[in-house]
């Protein structure tokens, strides 16, 4: 791994090792216990053994059973027991992997690209992607899914345990915020855990930018939808605050995360 605990993966950049960061009472995450990743659906044969070599002991999937039916189950090796927990009830969110599909094929409406602006009104990719953040937070469906992915994380038998859903980016990227705040790692450390995605992501930006170029008026109009972005983290964080009093009070109240859980989470993950 690099500097920056990337996996080093071909075909999933954004995969990489949450060790390293250090509590406000100077505690540091343990490597090699807790992974994030995005395209464990398209790993490569050499992607698989990286991740034979991690000793995985579970692997969640937060993807909907609509997305895993359109990209494709998790290319794995033998031994970790894969749960899936969808986040998302698909009757009450927009598919936004479907629509991303739908826009990079040149398949979208003109309705859909001008709802996709942020002038527009009552809608805007951003204020989409702020809401879902939200929905993270507080919505039943949500709640249970990062209660149940938590619980695991403060297994001890679970772990080595790597988490995952499409891009790596939004349920993925809220669950390591929640276990971070958990173990009290700094707020401006968590942030930037979560925009690093952006700097793994690059090519992939670039590539989706290349092909809508001469597709679409404005190509830059999918940004929103596959960038990490601060406003959306600060929105889940804000729910947080508004429904629970902070981030103690969801664990606690949202997450049904007790004290001993989370003595066990600090005590399996903490060095």
């Amino acid at each position: 791994m690099d500097p920056i605990n990337t996996l080093g993966l071909a075909n999933a950049a954004n995969a990489r090792d949450l060790g390293g960061h250090v509590t406000n009472d100077g505690r540091r995450l343990r490597t090699g216990v807790l992974f994030r990743a995005n395209g464990v659906h398209r790993l490569s044969p050499a992607d698989i053994a990286v991740l034979a070599g991690l000793k995985l002991a579970c692997v969640i999937d937060f993807r909907e059973p609509a997305e895993v039916l359109r990209l494709g189950a998790d290319k794995l090796p033998p031994g970790p027991r894969s749960v899936a927990l969808p986040v998302l009830d698909p009757a009450h969110h927009v598919d936004i992997f479907a629509l991303i599909g739908e826009v990079v094929k040149g398949n979208a409406e003109p309705s859909t690209l001008d709802f996709l602006r942020d002038e527009a009104p009552g809608g805007g990719a951003a204020t989409m992607m702020a809401e879902l953040y939200r929905r993270f937070v507080t919505t039943p469906m949500s709640r249970a899914a990062f209660a149940e992915a938590l619980r695991l994380v403060s297994s001890p038998e679970d772990l080595p345990l790597l988490f995952h859903c499409t891009a790596g980016k939004d349920r993925t990227g809220w669950l390591a915020a929640t276990v971070l705040s958990a173990l009290d790692v700094d707020r401006d450390a968590i942030m930037a855990d979560y925009l690093r995605t952006n700097d793994l992501s690059t090519g992939t930006t670039q590539f989706v930018l290349d092909t809508l170029d001469g597709k679409i008026p404005d190509p830059t109009v999918i940004l929103p939808l596959i960038e990490a972005r601060r406003s959306y983290l600060e929105a889940a964080f804000a729910e947080a605050e508004r429904a629970y009093g902070g981030m103690a009070g969801y664990l606690r109240d949202g997450l049904g995360a007790d004290e001993a859980m989370l003595d066990s989470l600090r005590a399996n993950l903490l060095e």
